[in-house]
C-alpha cells in the first residue's frame, strides 16, 4: 500500500518538476506573476518557476517589428480627399510596461499611427505631400516615438508607403501635367525658331557684311591700279621728255629740225583753223617749240570737239 501511494507521489513530483522548468530562446522575453501580482522577467536560458504559484503571463519577441498601416482616409489642408497608408519599425524594450499599461498593445499602436498621419496630412497641401514625404516622416517618427515611450517602445522608423488622391483629383492632376507638357513644347518650339531666324537673320548680315568688303576692296584695287597706270604714264611722259630736252640741249642741229616739223605743223594747223566755221586764233611763240607744241595740241583737241 506504502508503495502504491508513493508512486503517484512520485510521478506527481515529477510532472511538477518538469513544468516549473522553463527555457526562454535568445531574443525573447517572458514575464512571470505569483499569485496574480508581477514577480520577474525571464531572461533567456533556463528559469525555474514554481507551479501552482507563479505562471507565466507573457511571451514576446524584444526583436525590432514590422507594423503594417492600413490605408487611411486623410483631407490635406487644402480640402483634397487622400488615401495614405504606412509601415511602422518598432521594437519592445520594457516587456512589463508594455504588457501591463495597454490590454492589446498592436491595436493601440495602429490606431495611433493613424491618428498622427491624419494630423500631418492635414498641416499640407496636396503638392506638399508628394514633395516632403521624407519630412513627414521624420515628425511621425519623433511624435510616435515620444507617444509610445511610456508603453516601453521604441519607434525605429516610419516610411509614409504610398499616397493616393481620388479618382477624380488624380484625372484633374493628369490633365495639368498634360497641359504642363504641351506648354513646355510650345516653348521649345517658339524658340526653335526664334533661334533659326536670328541664325538666318545673322547669316544675310554677314554675306551683306562680306558682299560689302570684296567691293571695297574691288574699288579700291581698282583705283590702285588707276593710279598705278597715271604714274607710270607720268613717269613715261618725264622721261620723255627728259631725253627730248637732253637731245636738243646736245645737239643744236636737232633744236632747228624740231622747229622746222613744228612749223610744218603750225602750217596745216592754220589752213584748218581757216577753213572752220567759226575761226580761230593761235598765239605762238616761234621761237619756242614747247609752248608751239602746247598750242598745237590744243588746237588740235579744239577742232576734233
Amino acid at each position: 500500500m506504502e508503495v502504491l501511494f508513493s508512486l503517484p507521489a512520485l510521478a506527481l513530483l515529477a510532472v511538477l518538476g518538469v513544468s516549473s522548468v522553463k527555457i526562454t530562446n535568445g531574443g525573447r522575453s517572458m514575464l512571470v506573476e505569483r499569485l496574480g501580482k508581477y514577480d520577474r522577467q525571464l531572461t533567456p536560458g533556463l528559469s525555474l518557476v514554481l507551479p501552482m504559484v507563479e505562471r507565466i503571463v507573457s511571451n514576446e519577441s524584444l526583436k525590432e517589428r514590422v507594423l503594417d498601416i492600413p490605408p487611411q482616409q486623410c483631407i490635406t489642408r487644402d480640402n483634397v480627399s487622400i488615401e495614405v497608408d504606412a509601415v511602422v519599425y518598432w521594437q519592445l524594450l520594457e516587456h512589463a510596461k508594455a504588457y501591463y499599461a495597454l490590454d492589446n498593445l498592436k491595436s493601440a499602436m495602429v490606431n495611433l499611427v493613424l491618428t498622427q498621419i491624419r494630423s500631418e496630412m492635414g498641416k499640407l497641401d496636396l503638392d506638399q505631400t508628394f514633395s516632403t514625404r521624407s519630412e513627414v516622416n521624420e515628425v511621425l517618427l519623433r511624435e510616435l516615438d515620444q507617444a509610445t515611450d511610456p508603453w516601453g517602445v521604441k519607434v525605429t522608423r516610419v516610411e509614409l508607403r504610398d499616397i493616393q488622391p481620388s479618382k477624380g483629383v488624380q484625372q484633374a492632376m493628369e490633365m495639368q501635367m498634360s497641359a504642363e507638357r504641351e506648354k513646355r513644347a510650345a516653348v521649345l518650339r517658339s524658340e526653335g525658331e526664334r533661334e533659326s531666324q536670328v541664325n538666318a537673320a545673322k547669316g544675310r548680315a554677314e554675306a551683306l557684311v562680306l558682299d560689302a568688303k570684296a567691293k571695297q576692296e574691288a574699288v579700291l584695287l581698282d583705283a590702285d591700279a588707276q593710279a598705278k597706270q597715271q604714274l607710270l604714264l607720268a613717269r613715261a611722259r618725264a622721261e620723255s621728255a627728259a631725253q627730248l630736252a637732253a637731245v636738243i640741249d646736245s645737239h643744236p642741229a636737232a633744236a632747228e629740225g624740231l622747229r622746222l616739223l613744228l612749223a610744218k605743223d603750225w602750217m596745216a594747223m592754220g589752213q584748218a583753223m581757216a577753213a572752220s566755221k567759226g575761226g580761230s586764233v593761235l598765239m605762238v611763240d616761234p621761237q619756242s617749240p614747247a609752248s608751239l607744241l602746247a598750242a598745237l595740241k590744243g588746237l588740235q583737241e579744239k577742232g576734233g570737239s
